[in-house]
Order: C-alpha cells, then structure tokens, then sequence
C-alpha cells in the first residue's frame, strides 16, 4: 500500500485531544437527532471553552440533562459551526470508526466497482456518506480528495488510510474548495498526497468510452461524474434514431454528453460552450474513441460561445436538431439568485425547445439544489406551453448510486426526457 508523501505528512496537523462539550437550541437539538448534518451558529448555545478552539476539534452535543445526543467537527469560521458525524449512542471517533465509515460508503459503489467498463465513480459523497465538506473521486487508478472545510485537515490520515488500503491507487491529489486555505505549498490545491505528480490528464473508462480527466486543474475533481447514467440513456436514445440524430448539446464541456450520441449512431454533434479549452478537451475525446466506428463516422461541430447568445444565433441562421441536449451549471448558488435560476431555466428551456424538430427529444439538467424537482419539472413544461411546443415527459432521473441522498438536503440533480409532438 502506498503512503503520504513525507512532506505531505509532516504537514498535516496531528488530531488533538480536545472535546468540547455543546449545547443546542431545543429545535437545532430535534434536527440532530433525525440525523440532519448541520448546525448552524445561532443553534449553539453553550460551549465549554471558548476563543481557542480549532477546525476539526470533536464538538460533543449533550442536552439538558448532560446525556450525549451527537458527535460532530467544529468548524468556528463557518456558519454551520458543527459538521456532525454522528447522533445516537456514544462512539469514538477513532481509526475503526473511520475505518466502518469508509467501508460502507465503498459498499454502496459495488456494483460500480465490479463494473470492467467504468473505472470513474465517487467514493465518497460528503454529507450524504457521513463525510460533512469531504469528497472523495476516483479517476482509474488515481484518487481525488475534495476538501470544503478546514476541519478535515486532522483527520485526512485516518480517512486515507483506510481508503488506500482498499482501493490501492497510484495516485492521490488533493483539491480545496476557494473557501479552504492550505496550511502548507504540499496541501496546496492540485497537489500530490501520495504516488508521483502527473503532469497529464487521466484517461478513464465510463460504460466502455475513453475520457480525459484533468484531475489537477479541471472543473470539479476533473469530470461531472454524477451524470454518468443520463449519458448512457442519452447513448440509447439516440439509437432509436434508424438514420442517425442530429444532436445538439449546450454547456457540453469536455463533450460527455456529445461522445456518447455519437456512440450511440448519432450523425452529427454541434458541441456550444462558453470555454474553448473544455470544447478542445471534448474533440480530443472524440479522437481517444475513434476505434469506435459510430463516434468516427459522426460529424462534430464545436461553438464557442455563451449559451444563450448562440441559441438564438442558432435560431435566426434557421438550425434545428432531433436532439438537444441542455446541462447548465448550477444558476443558484444561494437563495437570493433562486428567482433569477427560474427565469433562466424558463429561457434556457423556450431557446432549446425552437430548435427542436417535431417528434424530437430534449433532454433538460439542473443541478441547482435550490430549485426542488417539482419546481424545475414545472419550468419546464410552462416554458414549452409558452413557446407552444407539445412537450411529452418520457422520464425523470436524480442521482446516481455514488451520489446517495442521505439526508434531506442532500438532493441537487435532476433531469427531464420529453418528446416534442408538435
């Protein structure tokens, strides 16, 4: 088994022996106890020491009769001060502990793991593993840590441990969200904890397609992995399709949703993105797959461009397309921009729609947690009535078995199939 790097390891702060006893507010103490990650600074409202405490010290929750209710990781700059680990009978957070954790979270990805065309899934998925600010990815034989909070810098040992023991990577990067501050150049982001640096993308494998992933500098940890199951269906739907589809797909980044309509018989792709290093990133896919004769026989457009802007430059040069395909970033990163998501989603939707042939396919993504299922399916179908399109749902998907939904803010993905009769 591999291990840290030395310097990596020396740097890492050990975990102290520091408890602090807290007390929560009668309604964030409920909350707790049905299992909900997160507790928000105005819920505290006592603590046993207080103006030297530090990320990652065990934050231990009592009630009123000073018996333990939950165990969690103090986080004193963030709003939500306690990421909570666990509630129930008393535990210690030791390396058995970790070691039970990790282990579940690596049984829920079975059959992902047994799986000889798919080397790319998450392992580990934040709150919804028991991991509150961790993520963990593999890309082949490397390992990406997503760090979101300063409070797992003590415990990233004890979580790798038992990780490296199991997966047996070549490789381990660590990635910090902009929020999180390295302690040292070795913990900085795009760094190397374990195995040799590498200076090129990994090559992965997603349902037998070959796909890079810049696991260093990329989006995210390298590659949205969570929509892994709507390109295959994305792949069979267009195989439906017996002269081959004319496929469109907006905000195609590295071209995942592209390359696999093209695996799937599609005759033309028109990649659209605002990045021209992700559409150069997506025609290098295009090239790793040539071996297979669909994806080689495919014609592929790539535009640069705002997505937006070239819709409609789309719709006055008069295209249209069987398929469209549109997968936006998120358009609510807090509740004040909830309003404007919605009117996006409704443009975004009415621009898609009016390039769509008769009988054609949209395919519709949000990942904007702020926007529930019911209301982004709403969107949708009020935008094609208002852009008079017949709009038939063929299904609806959510997350995928590596992005589990373990508690009730936890969910953020969805996607609409529908057929346009008109």
């Amino acid at each position: 088994m591999l291990e840290l790097r030395p310097q990596v390891a020396a740097d890492l702060p050990e975990v102290g022996s520091r408890r602090l006893a807290v007390r929560l507010t009668a309604d964030a103490l409920t909350h707790v106890r049905r299992g909900s990650p997160w507790v928000f600074e105005g819920s505290v409202e006592s603590l046993s020491l207080t103006g030297d405490e530090q990320p990652g010290d065990l934050a231990v929750v009592f009630d009123a009769r000073r018996e333990f209710v939950a165990i969690g990781l103090w986080d004193p700059a963030s709003l939500i001060r306690i990421k909570m680990l666990h509630a129930g009978a008393p535990v210690q957070i030791d390396a058995d502990f970790w070691l039970q954790r990790v282990t579940a979270a690596l049984d829920r990805r079975a059959t992902l793991s047994e799986d000889a065309d798919t080397d790319a899934y998450r392992l580990i998925h934040g709150e919804n593993d028991g991991f509150p600010g961790l993520v963990v990815d593999r890309y082949a034989t490397t390992l990406v840590v997503k760090i979101y909070s300063p409070i797992w810098w003590p415990h990233l040992k004890a979580v790798l441990t038992p990780l490296l023991a199991a997966e047996l990577p070549t490789r381990v990067v660590l990635r910090l969200a902009r929020s999180v501050t390295a302690p040292s150049e070795h913990l900085d982001d795009g760094s190397t904890l374990v195995g040799e640096p590498s200076q090129t993308p990994v090559v992965i494998r997603e349902r037998g397609l070959q796909l890079e992933a810049d696991v260093v500098t990329g989006n995210k940890t390298g590659h949205f992995l969570d929509q892994r199951d709507n390109r295959s269906l994305v792949r069979a739907s267009v195989g439906a399709y017996p002269k081959g589809a004319e496929v469109l797909d907006v905000f195609s980044h590295t071209g995942g949703f592209a390359l696999s309509a093209a695996a799937g018989g599609a005759r033309k792709v028109h990649m659209v993105d605002v990045s021209a290093a992700a559409l150069e990133a997506a025609t290098r896919n295009f090239t790793l797959n040539r071996h297979i004769h669909a994806v080689r026989d495919c014609q592929v457009r790539t535009t640069v461009g705002d997505a937006f802007e070239v819709l409609a430059q789309l719709r006055a040069d008069d295209y249209s397309f069987d398929v469209v395909i549109l997968d936006p970033p998120s358009f609510a990163h807090a509740e004040r921009n909830v309003a404007k998501a919605e009117q996006a989603y409704f443009r975004l939707t009415q621009a898609g729609l009016r390039l769509l042939r008769p009988g054609g396919l949209l395919v519709q993504a949000s990942c904007s947690s702020r926007i529930d299922d019911e209301s982004f399916y709403r969107i949708v179908h009020e935008a094609a009535v208002h852009a008079r399109r017949d709009l038939v749902e063929i299904r609806r998907t959510g997350h995928p078995i590596d992005h589990p939904v373990g508690f009730e803010y936890g969910a953020y993905l969805k996607a609409v199939f529908a057929r346009a009769r008109n």
